[in-house]
C-alpha cells in the first residue's frame, strides 16, 4: 500500500470529470504508485547516460561507431526475435501522428481500411493534462467496444500505442515528491485499463517507444515490460513495441536494442526528421556536421539517409523482426480530377516505392485518402504478409556512410520555411494541439524539431546564404521572423491569434539564439511558463472532437 501523502494528481480537468473518475481508480492508482516507485530512478539514470554520452562525444571530439562491446551480439548468427503475433504479420500501412484526443479522426481511423494505428501521445501530440486523459479514455472506449458503429477491437485497425518518450514529464501527477515520467504515466494507465482486454482479442498490447538512444533505455523498457505482465498476470512476451530508430547514436545499437527487446519485439522503425535533427542535437557546433537546406538537400535518397534505412532493414530481416519506413505526411488535395492531386499522389508514390524497393514491412501515411492507393502499391510491388525473406545481403553499411552529410547550401526559402514551422508548432502547442497543418502536409514536434535545429546551426556557423549575399545571423533571423509573422497574421487576423502567434515568435527566437541547444524542443516548451500558464480549461477544450476541424 502506499500513503496518500506520497502519491499526488491535480484534479480533473474541466468536463473531464466522468473520463477522469473512470481512468482514476484505487486499483490503478496503487499500480501506477508501483510501476512509477519501481522505475523511477532507472528513468532518470537513462537521461544521465545521455549527458555524460553527449559530454564524452564532445570532450573527446569522437565520433560513434559499432559498440566493441557487444560484438558478440552482433557475431551470433543464430538469435532471433520472438516471431510477432499474426494481427502484427501485415502492416503495409498504418496511420500516423493520431492523437486519440481528436475524438473525430479517431473514430474515422477506426473504421478506414488501414492495417494499424499509431495511436499517438508523443510527436503528433500535445500533452496537456486535458488530452491526455481524454486521448486515453478514448483509446479505453475503442478497446471496449464503446463507440458506436465501430467494429470491433478485434476486426478494427490494430492499435499501436505511443507512450511519450523519456525526455518528457507529467506535471499533474507527483510519486514521492517528484513530477513522475511522462512514458510511465501514459503507459501505466494504457496497460492497466487495456492490457487484459487487448490481449484476450489477439490484438496487442503493441506500442511504439519513441527516442530510443541506446540499448540500455531498450532494457529499462524491457524491465517494465517483464514486471508488468507479471503484475498483471499476463503472458510473457505478449506486450510487443516497435523502437522508432530517431537518434543517430541508436542505429549503431539496432542490433542490441533488437536484442535487449528479443521477446517483446515487434521491430525498427525509421523516420526522417527527427533524426536529422539528432544530428544537429549530438555534432551540432561542429562544422562538418552541417545540414544543409532540408527543403532542398535532405531527402532519403541522400547516403547517410538512405544507409541508415538500408541498415534498419538489414538488421531487422536478419533477426526475424519487420521493419518500417517513416510518415508520408503530405495531404491530397480534394479534388481527385486536379492536376495538383495528380502531383501529390505520384510525389508520395515515388518516395514509399524507394522505401518497399529497400525492404520495408510498412510505412505511416497520415492522410486516410492515401490508405489505399499505398495499400495497392504494396501489392504491385511485394509478394506475401511481408518483406522479411528480403535479407539485403546486398548491403555493408560503414560508420562513413552514416556520418556523412549530404553536400549543399542554405537559401532564404529554405530559412523562412524552417522558421515558419517552427513558429507555428510553437503556436499550436500553446493552443493545445501536436500538429498543424501547413503548404499541404502535416507538421509535427519532428518537422518542428528539424526546423529549429537548422536555425539554430546556421546562426551557430554564420552560413552564408547560396541564392543572396546574407549571412544567417541573429539580425537576419529577427528580421525573417517579423516577415513570417506578418505573413501569417494575415491568415488569421484576431487580436487572440495574434498575441498567441507573436509569443510563439518569441519562443522560437529563445530557442534557436540559445548558446547551448536545447535536446528537445518538446521537453523545452513542456517545462516553459507560457505553456504551463495556458492549460486552463478555456484554451485545451477547445481540442476536443466537438469542434469543427480538418477534413482529415
Amino acid at each position: 500500500m502506499f500513503s496518500p501523502h506520497s502519491m499526488e494528481l491535480c484534479p480533473p480537468p474541466s468536463h473531464l470529470e466522468e473520463e477522469f473518475k473512470a481512468l482514476f481508480t484505487t486499483e490503478c492508482l496503487l499500480f501506477l504508485h508501483e510501476l512509477i516507485s519501481t522505475f523511477d530512478e532507472e528513468v532518470d539514470q537513462v537521461l544521465r547516460l545521455r549527458v555524460s554520452r553527449k559530454a564524452h562525444l564532445d570532450l573527446s571530439g569522437g565520433l560513434p561507431n559499432f559498440l566493441e562491446t557487444t560484438s558478440h551480439i552482433r557475431r551470433d548468427p543464430e538469435w532471433r526475435v520472438l516471431p510477432v503475433p499474426p494481427r502484427l504479420q501485415r502492416r503495409h500501412v498504418d496511420i500516423g501522428d493520431l492523437a486519440p484526443c481528436d475524438t473525430q479522426r479517431f473514430i474515422k481511423a477506426l473504421l478506414s481500411p488501414a492495417q494499424g494505428i499509431q495511436v499517438d501521445f508523443d510527436d503528433g501530440n500535445c500533452p496537456t493534462y486535458f488530452n491526455q486523459i481524454k486521448g486515453i479514455h478514448n483509446v479505453l472506449k475503442a478497446v471496449d467496444n464503446q463507440f458506436p458503429d465501430v467494429p470491433h477491437i478485434s476486426q478494427a485497425p490494430v492499435l499501436m500505442l505511443r507512450p511519450r518518450a523519456w525526455n518528457m514529464v507529467e506535471h499533474n501527477m507527483m510519486v514521492k515528491g517528484k513530477e513522475v515520467p511522462g512514458p510511465l504515466f501514459d503507459f501505466g494507465l494504457l496497460m492497466f485499463h487495456c492490457g487484459k482486454t487487448l490481449y484476450e482479442n489477439k490484438s496487442g498490447p503493441f506500442f511504439y517507444l519513441s527516442k530510443v538512444e541506446s540499448f540500455m533505455e531498450a532494457r529499462l523498457w524491457n524491465k517494465i515490460f517483464v514486471w508488468t505482465q507479471e503484475k498483471l498476470g499476463l503472458p510473457l512476451g505478449c506486450i510487443k513495441a516497435t523502437v522508432l530508430i530517431e537518434n543517430v547514436l541508436a542505429a549503431f545499437e539496432m542490433e542490441e536494442i533488437l536484442f535487449e527487446l528479443r521477446d517483446h519485439s515487434a521491430g525498427l522503425n525509421c523516420g526522417i526528421w527527427d533524426y536529422s535533427a539528432s544530428f544537429v542535437n549530438k555534432f551540432g557546433h561542429r562544422h562538418n556536421f552541417l545540414l544543409p537546406d532540408r527543403s532542398k538537400y535532405v531527402n532519403m535518397e541522400k547516403r547517410f539517409l538512405r544507409s541508415y534505412m538500408d541498415l534498419l532493414v538489414q538488421t531487422c530481416h536478419r533477426r526475424g523482426a519487420l521493419a518500417t519506413g517513416g510518415m508520408a505526411a503530405m495531404l491530397l488535395p480534394q479534388d481527385p480530377l486536379s492536376n495538383s492531386y495528380q502531383r501529390v499522389l505520384a510525389t508520395v508514390t515515388r518516395l514509399k516505392l524507394l522505401e518497399i524497393k529497400a525492404g520495408v514491412d510498412g510505412f505511416m501515411v497520415y492522410d486516410l485518402s492515401l490508405i489505399e492507393p499505398m495499400q495497392k502499391l504494396f501489392q504491385l510491388h511485394t509478394k506475401g504478409d511481408n518483406q522479411l525473406h528480403q535479407l539485403r545481403n546486398d548491403v555493408s553499411v560503414t560508420p562513413d556512410d552514416l556520418l556523412t552529410m549530404p553536400s549543399g547550401g542554405v537559401t532564404l526559402y529554405g530559412l523562412k520555411y524552417n522558421i515558419g514551422v517552427g513558429i507555428l508548432f510553437i503556436n499550436a502547442w500553446l493552443s493545445g494541439n501536436g500538429h498543424f497543418f501547413h503548404r499541404g502536409q502535416v507538421e509535427d514536434s519532428a518537422t518542428a524539431e528539424i526546423s529549429r535545429s537548422q536555425v539554430w546551426q546556421w546562426i551557430r556557423h554564420q552560413t552564408r546564404l547560396e541564392d543572396d549575399p546574407r549571412v544567417v545571423n541573429r539580425q537576419l533571423v529577427t528580421d525573417l521572423v517579423l516577415e513570417v509573422l506578418m505573413e501569417l497574421r494575415e491568415m488569421d487576423p484576431s487580436d487572440r491569434s495574434k498575441q498567441r502567434l507573436n509569443t510563439a515568435a518569441d519562443m522560437f527566437l529563445e530557442v534557436v539564439l540559445k548558446r547551448d541547444f536545447p535536446e528537445f524542443i518538446t521537453s523545452y516548451l513542456n517545462q516553459d511558463h507560457t505553456f504551463l500558464s495556458s492549460q486552463d480549461c478555456r484554451l485545451v477544450e477547445a481540442v476536443d472532437t466537438d469542434v469543427p476541424r480538418h477534413k482529415l
